[in-house]
C-alpha cells in the first residue's frame, strides 16, 4: 500500500513540475516586456513551454486524460514549431553574415 501512495505522489509531483515550468513561462515574458517597454516573447517562452507541456503530457497520459492530452498535443507541436522557426532564421541570418 505504501508504495502505491508513494507512486502517487511522484505522479503528482511530476504534474506540479510541469505545470510550475509551464506557468513560470508567462513570468520571464512579463519581467522581460517590462524591461523593454514593449511586449515581447523570448526564446525561453519556447522552451519553458515545451519542456512543462512535455512534462504535463506525460502526467496525462499516466492519468489517462483524453481532453488534457488532446490539449497539451496540439500545444506541443506549436512549441516545436516555433523553435523549428527560432533555428531556421538564425541559419539564415549566419549564412548572411558570413
Amino acid at each position: 500500500m505504501s508504495n502505491v501512495i508513494t507512486q502517487i505522489n511522484i505522479w503528482v509531483i511530476l504534474g506540479f513540475i510541469g505545470q510550475f515550468m509551464f506557468g513560470s513561462r508567462f513570468i520571464v515574458q512579463w519581467i522581460l516586456s517590462e524591461k523593454r517597454g514593449e511586449s515581447f516573447i523570448p526564446e525561453i517562452f519556447w522552451y519553458l513551454s515545451m519542456a512543462g507541456s512535455s512534462i504535463l503530457m506525460t502526467y496525462a497520459i499516466y492519468r489517462r486524460d483524453p481532453v488534457f492530452i488532446m490539449g497539451q498535443s496540439f500545444g506541443l507541436f506549436i512549441y516545436i514549431r516555433n523553435i523549428m522557426l527560432i533555428y531556421k532564421k538564425r541559419k539564415i541570418i549566419n549564412t548572411t553574415n558570413k
